[in-house]
């Protein structure tokens, strides 16, 4: 007979084997700036190829009325780990303090009490990468460009303090790779795997194995946002077969959600170069695009998938939103209800347990514009302008209803009044309309023609500038030179703009000048992994104005790759004959001769 001592420790490790077992795993795929009509099973476009997402829908739920809190990168992050509208806590947009997201608790701190294992992959956008772990993530790989991250495990599956490591995999492909090794390690615990692609987010950057696979004429960026895609859709695959074969298939919840709709830019330029921009992904049938609250901007791709639970092969028409996640885990991982987090358990509605619908309402703020949808109504208010939708008979909010309904906008107005005196700030706007909202709100829901491209617009019919664009000036090429006149402020220099680079590390600068004003030229860059121009990434060299034909040489201290540069003038009228830039990794430099 066994020892008693011995006994009781195979009691106690097979009770905390069912106790895990219970608790089910819950995984969570996030995209990036991803359009509503963007996988195969909406069945709106033919182009793209995503079997494995397809599958994912096919085997669970995908809802068609699955919505993003906010049209934009860091507040819709912010409410979904949160599980809290983002304008509760002061994340109103991108570039706000994130203070009362850091005072928030995330889904992994929740989870971590119920004894998770939690772990972060790919773009964070909510603060620094080296604190991710700060917010309740253990297990960390970070990745969002094709260059190193902060990590604090490997490939291999091994733990190590939190430092920059260099995979030397194309980023889709190594967040993907983290995902399985994440599940290698933690299948013997109950695990939330939050898993977030940069992905079709500019920079386009999708390498040949994947571009191969969309042959034949179409716009590159296009091609680029289905490479993209479907390097996701391979991930998906590979995190599904390995999940089967851990047999962790039927307590694994996977959400696969997109944070915000595609920007369009209006134009969807087919720009050269992966920079900003059109990322290549669409919205239509939807209306409008990222940075906007029509359905373009936050309907977004919502698949959930439970086998074994949550029926399959079901399309859900009751509208979800992003911060539905939150309160789903909690739930599943048998935690108390929180009445403050603002989303709700999706799953007695997924599985046929409740037949009504999740929500009664849903709302947003993002700066100068707030929504409201109650039912088949959806009031949208830019501005002083405001918009009702049948949003049921019409998804593309084509018909403002406004003026035959009064009574209903009333009735929603009041309620997303109320809704809003709650959020810090109150009110329903934050600010006023930009100029480029008013654009999109003209073009998209007003039916007016788009205001020519300003690239274009700085230019002279007859120019021909090479892909340089002039800001605070305007420019035409003549008499063997680039001329470059000020104009407006005179506080206003002029500067130049060259985007879609492809110039590695550190980079040799020549301009050859003629200058009316004696000044500076400077350089300021953008890496493939940068939304803007970091303060202080720029050089300067003087010159003096001369009627005599200069040349100024700079080395630009880059590390990375350099896809963006901006180049500063003096405050006169210059003349620019040629300019060379060649990067530490690039063999050849690349000129723009203006005198040929």
């Amino acid at each position: 007979m066994l020892p008693f001592r011995t006994i009781l420790f195979l009691l106690l490790v097979t009770l905390s084997a069912a106790i895990s077992s219970e608790k089910p795993n819950v995984i969570l795929i996030y995209t990036d700036d991803h359009g509503w009509p963007d996988i195969g099973a909406a069945g709106i476009y033919d182009d793209l190829k995503t079997p494995h997402i397809d599958a994912l829908a096919a085997s669970g739920v995908r809802a068609t009325n699955g919505y993003s809190s906010a049209p934009q990168c860091v507040p819709s992050r912010a409410g979904l780990l949160s599980g809290k509208s983002q304008n509760r806590f002061g994340v109103e947009s991108n570039g706000m303090t994130l203070e009362g997201f850091d005072a928030e608790e995330t889904i992994a701190e929740r989870l971590k009490t119920a004894g998770y294992a939690t772990g972060q992959i790919g773009k964070w956008h909510l603060g620094l990468n080296q604190n991710i772990t700060d917010h309740g993530f253990d297990d960390v790989y970070s990745k969002n460009s094709n260059r190193p991250c902060f990590a604090n495990y490997t490939l291999e599956g091994k733990t190590i303090e939190m430092q920059m490591v260099d995979d030397g995999l194309f980023h889709l492909d190594a967040c993907s790779q983290a995902a399985l090794t994440f599940i290698r390690r933690h299948e013997q615990d109950p695990f939330f795997l939050y898993l977030a692609y940069r992905a079709p987010h500019v920079p386009l950057d999708a390498p040949k194995k994947y571009l191969d696979r969309f042959p034949g004429i179409m716009a590159e960026r296009r091609r680029q946002a289905l490479a993209m895609i479907s390097a996701m859709d391979d991930g998906v695959g590979a995190i599904v077969q390995e999940l089967k074969k851990r047999d962790l298939t039927e307590n694994t919840l996977i959400f696969y959600i997109g944070d915000n709709g595609a920007p369009l830019k209006i134009h969807k330029l087919d720009a050269p170069g992966g920079g900003p921009g059109w990322d290549g992904s669409l919205n239509e049938p939807m209306n409008g695009e990222k940075g906007m609250l029509s359905e373009g901007g936050i309907r977004v791709p919502f698949v959930v998938n439970w086998p074994g639970t949550i029926p399959e092969g079901q399309v859900y028409e009751h509208p979800v939103i992003s911060l539905d996640v939150a309160a789903t885990t909690v739930s599943i991982a048998g935690l108390p209800h929180d009445k403050k987090l603002d989303g709700v358990n999706l799953i007695p509605y997924l599985s046929g347990k409740d037949a009504g619908a999740p929500h009664e309402t849903l709302t947003w703020r993002w700066i100068s514009q707030s929504a409201i949808r109650e039912g088949k109504w959806k009031l949208l208010l830019g501005g002083d302008r405001e918009y009702l939708y049948d949003i049921i008979a019409d998804p593309g909010e084509e018909n403002n209803l406004l003026a035959t309904n009064p009574e209903v906008a009333n009735s929603l107005r009041s309620n997303l009044q109320s809704w809003t005196d709650e959020l810090q700030p109150p009110g329903l706007s934050t600010g006023p309309m930009s100029t480029t909202w008013s654009d999109y709100f003209d073009f998209y829901l007003e039916g007016k023609n788009p205001a020519p491209l300003r690239e274009k617009s700085t230019l002279t019919a007859q120019s021909d500038a090479k892909g340089w664009i002039v800001r605070n000036g305007k420019s035409e090429v003549t008499q063997g030179s680039l001329l470059v006149t000020p104009e407006g402020k005179n506080s206003d220099i002029p500067f130049l703009v060259q985007n879609g680079l492809n110039l590695n590390n550190s980079i040799a600068a020549r301009v050859r000048f003629r200058s009316e004003a004696d000044g500076n030229f400077s350089f300021a860059w953008r890496l493939d992994n940068q939304k803007d121009f970091p303060a202080g990434q720029s050089v300067s060299v003087p010159v003096s104005a001369s009627e005599e034909w200069q040349e100024v040489s700079q080395e630009i201290p880059a590390s990375g790759k350099v896809i963006h540069l901006r180049v500063r003038l003096p405050s006169g009228i210059t003349r620019i004959q040629s300019i060379s830039l060649q990067g530490a990794g690039n063999k050849k430099p690349q000129i723009w001769d203006f005198s040929k």
